[in-house]
């Protein structure tokens, strides 16, 4: 008997180091969309990754197969609403909340290169500083994060002699999304959930294999020339967020179709006595320049079109990007107040100067107050009874501009001495 004990022992333990480890996955990640979290996750393994939620294993479902310009698989799984400890092959993952009360927001994030532009990606601290963004952001200890779009900006080759982006991945594929989103945005990924919004970078011309390979919220990846991202609800707890798809639209050049489309999306958000903030990424209404003089007459005529003609009901807020700064608009009550958080790490117009700028003009043919100011840096919303309270921090993680959000209207400025 002790001989055959010896024997079983031996071919157990040698059954157990022969086995092949299960390769840790590239990225992993929690997203929320309109049906709840969800745990998504690239390996380069043969098979999708084992999810673990309260010690119960479950292999993850494929959502997209290795391909020639993703050479992994995607992968992802739901979250019961009951979870409370959630990890990938060993790899820990946030928990998401019912109610989150801290969020994070920022956009525009990747590094650009194309267009004329080539951005100093080798340097993180004043070249493309995404990555110190989205550390700070995570030591801020999150409940959520939503970014508002534009993740994918290296459409081209690194010119030749270009010591900013030598050996910079470029195209929709993976090493590309890695290098934009993936490894500087580690911690903030593994801080928090997250929202995706998509951008205009995100479109079918540009990005759009990798975001509905990625990111998109839907069930199944849509592939394009065609796909148009669902809208979605993200109930908070005594607020709604509605991310709808602003990607396609033009920001000068009317285009019905377009407009009849967001009108449709628009007129989904189910009515109701709660707020809703609508997530999108072009703003409806932003700043442009004359020069050195800053003016109210530029914003998405396509969006804007559609929601004026809906009078915008229930919605409380509007959250964007698109533009790379930082503005707040309030419209005295006349229409939702908006944030534009276009300041994630890609180029900005240098005639977005630092300092905070307050102005009062009309903006599409209401008076407004603006606070607007140019740097890289983040957003955070603290719930605070029936109201929300933060402001924008820039990259020395001051708090730059206070900002409260009181039964409709929003307010922003200068903090007080003691909150810098």
């Amino acid at each position: 008997m002790r001989a055959l004990a010896s024997i079983l022992f031996s071919l157990v333990f040698s059954l157990a180091f022969s086995l092949p480890a299960t390769a840790a996955p590239l990225a992993a990640w929690v997203e929320v969309t309109g049906r709840g979290a969800e745990v998504r996750a690239v390996t380069e393994a043969d098979t999708c990754p084992m999810l673990t939620v309260d010690g119960r294993r479950v292999r993850m479902r494929e959502r997209a197969a290795p391909n020639e310009t993703f050479a992994n698989r995607m992968c992802d799984a739901p979250l019961p609403k009951t979870a409370r400890r959630i990890s990938v092959e060993g790899q820990r993952l946030p928990v998401p909340k019912a109610r989150p009360n801290r969020l994070v927001i920022l956009g525009d994030s990747g590094c650009r290169i194309g267009a004329g532009v080539t951005q100093n990606c080798n340097d993180p601290v004043a070249g493309w500083p995404f990555a110190k963004v989205a550390a700070l952001a995570a030591a801020q200890k999150p409940d959520l994060v939503i970014h508002v779009g534009d993740y994918y900006y290296r459409e081209k080759p690194c010119p030749d002699g270009a010591a900013a982006c030598q050996g910079s991945p470029f195209g929709d594929r993976w090493p590309t999304w890695k290098a934009e989103l993936f490894a500087p945005g580690a911690p903030l990924l593994k801080a928090a959930p997250w929202i995706f919004a998509r951008g205009n970078h995100e479109d079918c011309k540009r990005g759009g294999r990798g975001w509905f390979r990625l990111l998109d919220a839907d069930r199944e990846a849509q592939a394009c020339p065609t796909g148009y991202s669902t809208p979605f609800m993200v109930d908070l707890g005594g607020v709604r967020l509605a991310i709808l798809d602003s990607a396609m639209p033009d920001d000068a050049k009317p285009q019905p179709d377009e407009v009849a489309l967001f009108a449709k999306a628009l007129a989904a958000i189910p009515p109701g006595p709660t707020p809703v903030w609508m997530v999108t990424h072009r703003p409806l209404w932003a700043l442009s320049h004359n020069g050195a003089t800053l003016g109210g007459d530029w914003g998405n005529v396509n969006e804007r079109a559609a929601a004026q003609a809906s009078g915008l009901k229930g919605v409380q807020l509007l959250i964007a990007g698109h533009v790379h700064n930082f503005t707040s608009f309030d419209f005295a009550g006349d229409r939702p107040p908006e944030l534009i958080v276009g300041t994630g790490g890609d180029v900005q117009d240098p005639r977005d100067l630092p300092p905070v700028t307050t102005l009062h003009l009309a903006v599409d043919g209401v008076q407004t107050e603006a606070v607007t100011l140019g740097r890289f840096g983040y957003f955070v919303l603290d719930r605070k009874g029936k109201d929300w309270v933060g402001g924008f921090h820039d990259l020395s993680d001051a708090l730059i501009v206070a900002c409260r959000l009181h039964a409709g209207r929003l307010s922003c400025g200068a903090p007080p001495p003691d909150a810098l």
